[in-house]
């Protein structure tokens, strides 16, 4: 299955709700959104920075992630932005695959 980055920032109105609860009980949820789309969290992190948190999913698809967005957005408590992380193999068959470019004057 695909891994996936979040890398998500607390609006005031989350980082209320993350004093409230505390910090295992958002990584509990954010555990069970993964899994209520067929994923594993492999990894949740806090940070100093202007990133709040950083998460690690493995998830079935691009749409998987895609719900989890929409979810976590629609709540108006946390933004977020998703990368598609690649393993090495993935990206030794990459280059094998032939693409080819021509740069712009090239």
């Amino acid at each position: 299955m695909p891994m996936y980055l979040f890398q998500s920032r607390y609006t005031a109105e989350g980082a209320r709700g993350l004093l409230n609860e505390g910090g295992t009980s958002r990584r509990t949820a954010a555990e069970r959104a993964v899994e209520g789309v067929g994923g594993r969290l492999e990894s949740f992190y806090y940070a100093f920075g202007g990133i709040d948190v950083f998460i690690v999913a493995e998830l079935p698809d691009n749409a998987a992630a895609a719900s989890l967005n929409l979810v976590v957005a629609a709540s108006g408590a946390v933004t977020t932005e998703t990368t598609v992380l690649l393993t090495p193999e993935e990206v030794d068959e990459a280059r094998t695959r032939g693409a080819t470019y021509r740069r712009p004057g090239g």
